[in-house]
C-alpha cells in the first residue's frame, strides 16, 4: 500500500470523484468497485484497516444454511453465488472447506437437513454456468472455475479420519457439505491493495468529523488525523458512509430525521480459539448448542476456531468489544459436551468478538425484523449509507452503493469487480527458501500473501531475527511480516501487526500478553526502524498493545466481564 505520509498528501491536495467512509470490508468493496469504473476515490478509516467487525467474523464464506430454515432464500443464493465468484478472484485467500454433520449411537443422519442441503446444492449451481457446460462450452466469466461437490453421507471411520477430536465418540457416520473459509481482515488489505492499484487513495487514523457542504449537498468530509490531531478537508462530488455498526454515528441528526429508514441492531459475535492438538480437526464440523441452536467448530490457520454467540449488544462501546464471560462460557460448554472433553478457560489460546450491523425494520409499528440483508439509503445532503449484509456479499453491497452514484451521474459505467483479481495466487513449493524460515510457514505465507509473499520472504531474508516465529513454539507467523507490515501496509501500532496483519495474537493470546511483554517489545522494535520510533516510544507502543489486548479480551476468562 501506499505510505501513509503520501497518502495524506495527496487526500489534502486533490479533490475526488468520491470519498469512503469506513475500511472495512464493505469501504474496501466500495473502493475498488468505484476505483475500477474510472471514478477517482479517497478512503478513511479512523482506526485500522479491518479493525471493527471485518476482522472478527467467523471467517467462513457461505451460502449460511440457518438462513434456509428462516427461508431467505434470496439471501442464500445471493451469497452461494458470490462464494463461487470469491473462490475464482482469490483462489488463495478464498478456499473451500469440508463441513461436516456428524450422527452418533448408531442413528443416522437427520433426513430433514439432507433435503434442506439437496437445496443447497442446487441454489449452488450458476445455471448458466451448468447450461454452458452440458454445451461443451467454455465457462463463463461470472461462474467462476470451482463449483462445490454435492453433500454426500459418509461412514463413520471417515468422519473420524477428517475430524480426529471425534473419535472417542465412535460416530456411525453424518453429511458432508462443501463451504469454503478466508482470512477475513486479508481480504480487506487485499481488496484495498487492489483498489489503490486502479488509483484509490487509502489511510488508516483519519476519522471523519463532520460533512463539507454546498448548497445543501455533501462535497466532502471533515478529517482529523488521529495520530497527530491536525485537521483538513477531502473534497469530494460523492460521500459513501461505510461505516457498518457506526453508520448512525455520522450525522446522526439527519439519519434521524429521515423517515423510514432502517435501525441498526448491533448483535455481538464471540470465538474462542483452541491448539490442534488440544482439538484436532481437518475439517469443520456444525456442533449443536442447545435450543435449536449451533455453532462451527473449523480448522484455522493451524489452530481451532470455535464459534459464534448471536446476542443483542447494547453497550455504547462499539470500538473495543470483548467476550462476555456467559458466552465463553456456552461455547466452551457445547464444545465439551460434542467432543466429550472437559476444556476450561486455561485451554483457550485466544478469544475475540465482533458486533454485525443486523437491520431492524425503522417502523415502530411493524413486528421487529432483524435480517442480515444489506440496506442502501441516501439521506437529505446526498450522503449515501451502506451497510448491513455479510462478509460473504461484500461485493454485491458495494456494487449496490457505487450503481447509485453512477445512476446519479447519468453515467455509463458497468460494475467490474466480478471480474477483477484479488491479488495473485502462488504455490508454496514456488516460493524462494530462506535460511531459518521453518518448512511450515510457506503453506501459510502463500495464503496469506499470494503472489506478494516474495516480498514478505525477501524482508525476512534481511536478517536471521526476522525469518523467525514471532512466538518461539507458537504459530508460524514470521517477525518479517510485522516488518513488511510497517513498511508496505500502514501498519502502525502493535496491535495492526499482531491481531491483524498477522493473527498471531488471536492463536497464542497468553503468550503474546504474558507478564514481561517480551513478544510485544519485540514486534514494536522489529517495527521501530520502520517507524522512527526511539526506545522510549517502543515502551508507550508496548504499553498500548498491553491495554489494547486487555480492551478486547483477547485472553479468555470466565469472569464476567459484560
Amino acid at each position: 500500500m501506499i505510505d501513509r505520509s503520501k497518502a495524506l498528501e495527496l487526500l489534502a491536495g486533490q479533490h475526488f470523484d468520491v470519498v469512503v467512509i469506513g475500511g472495512g470490508i464493505t469501504g474496501a468493496g466500495v473502493a475498488l468497485d468505484a476505483a475500477t469504473r474510472g471514478y477517482t476515490v479517497a478512503l478513511i478509516e479512523r482506526a485500522d484497516f479491518s479493525s471493527g467487525t471485518s476482522s472478527r467474523s467467523s471467517k467462513l464464506v457461505h451460502g449460511g444454511l440457518r438462513y434456509l430454515q428462516q427461508f431467505d432464500l434470496g439471501l442464500v443464493r445471493e451469497a452461494l453465488l458470490e462464494r463461487q465468484i470469491m473462490v475464482r478472484l482469490a483462489p488463495h485467500l478464498v478456499k473451500p472447506l469440508p463441513i461436516i454433520v456428524p450422527a452418533f449411537d448408531g442413528e443416522r443422519p437427520d433426513r430433514r437437513l439432507g433435503v434442506g442441503l439437496n437445496l443447497y446444492d442446487v441454489m449452488a449451481v450458476d445455471t448458466l454456468r451448468g447450461r454452458l457446460k452440458r454445451d461443451g462450452q467454455e465457462d463463463d466469466p461470472f461462474g467462476g472455475d470451482w463449483s462445490p461437490e454435492r453433500h454426500r453421507m459418509i461412514e463413520g471411520a471417515e468422519v473420524v479420519e477428517r475430524l480426529p477430536a471425534l473419535a472417542p465418540r465412535n460416530p456411525t457416520g453424518g453429511y458432508l457439505f462443501y463451504d469454503c473459509q478466508t482470512d477475513d481482515s486479508r481480504l480487506v488489505l487485499t481488496a484495498l491493495e487492489e483498489a489503490e492499484r486502479f488509483g484509490a487513495i487509502c489511510s488508516n487514523r483519519l476519522e471523519a468529523t463532520g460533512l463539507v457542504e454546498k448548497n445543501g449537498r455533501a462535497r466532502g468530509v471533515t478529517v482529523r488525523d488521529v495520530e497527530t490531531g491536525s485537521e483538513f478537508e477531502i473534497g469530494a462530488d460523492n460521500v459513501v458512509n461505510a461505516t457498518g455498526v457506526w453508520a448512525d454515528r455520522l450525522r446522526p441528526d439527519e439519519l434521524h430525521d429521515e423517515g423510514g429508514l432502517p435501525v441498526i441492531r448491533p448483535s455481538r459475535g464471540t470465538h474462542i480459539t483452541i491448539r490442534s492438538e488440544k482439538l484436532p480437526l481437518n475439517d469443520g464440523v456444525i456442533v449443536p448448542a442447545g435450543e435449536g441452536r449451533s455453532i462451527f467448530a473449523l480448522p484455522w490457520l493451524g489452530s481451532t476456531l470455535v464459534g459464534t454467540t448471536d446476542n443483542d449488544y447494547d453497550e455504547t462501546d462499539l470500538d473495543h468489544v470483548s467476550p462476555a464471560a456467559s458466552d465463553i462460557e456456552y461455547l466452551l460448554d457445547a464444545t465439551n459436551e460434542f467432543f466429550a472433553t472437559d476444556f476450561g478457560a486455561a485451554d483457550i489460546s485466544g478469544a475475540f468478538a465482533g458486533v454485525r450491523p443486523l437491520i431492524a425494520t425503522g417502523d415502530p409499528k411493524k413486528s421487529v425484523d432483524i435480517s442480515r440483508r444489506a440496506e442502501l439509503y441516501e439521506t437529505g445532503s446526498g450522503m449515501i449509507t451502506i451497510t448491513g449484509g455479510k462478509l460473504t456479499t461484500w461485493r454485491r453491497m458495494a456494487k449496490m452503493a457505487v450503481d447509485r452514484i453512477v445512476e446519479r451521474d447519468s453515467r455509463e459505467a458497468p460494475c467490474r469487480t466480478e471480474e477483477i483479481p484479488l491479488g495473485q495466487a502462488i504455490e508454496a513449493k514456488d516460493l524462494p527458501r530462506v535460511e531459518g524460515v521453518p518448512e511450515e510457514a510457506y503453506e501459510q505465507l502463500a495464503g496469506r500473501y499470494g503472489y506478494r509473499a516474495r516480498d514478505v520472504l525477501a524482508v525476512a531474508a534481511e536478517r536471521g531475527e526476522l525469518a523467525q516465529p514471532i512466538v518461539a513454539d507458537g504459530p508460524t507467523d514470521l517477525l518479517a511480516e510485522v516488518v513488511f507490515a510497517a513498511r508496505h501496509e500502514q501498519a502502525r501500532s502493535v496491535g495492526d501487526a499482531l491481531l491483524r496483519r498477522s493473527r498471531v495474537a488471536l492463536l497464542a493470546a497468553r503468550e503474546v500478553t504474558a507478564d514481561d511483554d517480551a513478544v510485544a517489545r519485540r514486534t514494536a522494535q522489529a517495527m521501530a526502524g520502520e517507524l522512527g520510533w526511539d526506545e522510549a516510544r517502543v515502551e508507550a507502543e508496548v504499553a498500548n498493545f498491553s491495554a489494547e489486548a486487555a480492551a478486547e479480551g483477547i485472553v479468555a476468562n470466565v469472569t464476567p466481564t459484560a
